[in-house]
């Protein structure tokens, strides 16, 4: 199995401290560490580093490079653009389609925690026999305590098989996060759904095949930038190609692709840090969150801070509030608002204001 780091995301929810030099996963936010670094060094203890690949933008290739360093340079996969995930996961096959086609891959997202590390593993071996026996989309998906809006689900099918610890459905369908709250609480009381939790595992073959299949104009442009991999070509060709592929989320394929295919109902704890309120809670249930020095609260409830220790910080009667300064940047939000962020950075962006990006 060929397991691929996925980063190229700016983490805009997480403005002002993740910007476009210096991203959230690549941010050392643990113990010095970076979510980047954590997983890297996680799929070490599985892989050779040869084994490992990454996919990247040219503006984060050198940071990626250079906080997971035993990769070798050719294993780094650059977009040519930003294109959404469906362009991106088609150059992914087309890049590892050159080099084993029939070999299973799984995306590994480099900004999620999962705990512990060893039951990941675990479930990757699991992904890896199922493709080879089965040829289906493995991937993998949380239990829901509760009917969570603004996600997308898998619909399994009722009976379950339990392989090594671990419980696999056939899938049903796919779900689309709008698809609306009253059939997602149907099916939630029929114990019939699980988050998708994005940990997509195939072959490069099947994949392209898919494209083929469900999204015949991205395929067509695939095929050509195979054709010129390796050659004096490709970069001419590859810019010219991708840039022809409409952006769109890669569900344009796998919602179809996941039909009949498989989920694994992970066996650890997924911790995805997309906001500062999933940051500030992971911090706080493991009892890391520390506002450091020169930080007075007086009446404050349920505030979390994030700043340069030299500066004071003071909250007096407050309630529910993320505070994160970063000298240049100061971000002030009621937790409530959180998913709000990246609508700062969108203002940013109109305005051209790139020194703060």
């Amino acid at each position: 199995m060929k397991p691929v780091l996925i980063c190229g995301g700016i983490g805009k929810k997480m403005w002002p401290l993740s910007r476009k030099r210096l991203p959230k996963h690549f941010l050392p936010l643990f113990k010095g560490k970076s979510l980047y670094q954590i997983n890297y060094e996680v799929l070490l203890k599985k892989f050779k580093p040869g084994e490992i690949y990454i996919q990247t933008t040219a503006e984060q290739a050198k940071t990626a490079l250079e906080q997971a360093p035993r990769i070798p340079k050719k294993n780094c996969f650059i977009e040519p653009e930003l294109r959404d995930t469906g362009p991106a996961m088609g150059f992914m096959a087309a890049k590892l389609f050159t080099i084993a086609p029939d070999e299973p891959f799984t995306l590994v997202q480099a900004d999620v925690l999962r705990e512990p590390a060893a039951a990941y593993l675990k479930m990757l071996n699991q992904c890896e026999l199922l493709i080879k026996r089965k040829g289906k989309l493995i991937t993998g998906g949380i239990r829901p305590d509760f009917p969570m809006m603004g996600v997308d689900y898998l619909k399994t099918e009722k009976k379950s098989k339990t392989i090594a610890g671990m419980r696999i459905f056939r899938i049903a369908n796919y779900i689309d996060r709008d698809i609306g709250s009253k059939k997602i609480e149907r099916l939630f009381k029929q114990k019939l759904i699980l988050i998708h939790a994005n940990h997509n595992s195939w072959t490069p073959r099947l994949l392209l095949e898919a494209f083929q299949k469900f999204a015949p104009d991205w395929h067509q442009s695939l095929k050509k930038i195979i054709n010129v991999l390796g050659t004096s070509k490709e970069k001419k060709v590859v810019k010219e190609e991708y840039a022809k592929m409409k952006k769109d989320r890669i569900e344009r394929i796998t919602r179809f692709a996941f039909r009949r295919g498989y989920v694994i109902e992970v066996p650890f704890q997924w911790f995805d840090f997309g906001t500062w309120e999933s940051f500030f809670r992971y911090k706080a249930e493991k009892q890391e969150y520390d506002a450091g020095e020169n930080f007075l609260e007086i009446d404050a409830k349920d505030c979390f801070v994030k700043k340069e220790n030299k500066k004071f910080v003071a909250l007096l009667g407050t309630k529910d509030l993320f505070v994160v300064d970063t000298g240049d940047g100061l971000l002030i939000c009621d937790k409530n608002y959180d998913g709000r962020v990246g609508e700062v950075v969108e203002y940013l962006r109109r305005k051209n204001k790139q020194e703060y990006l």
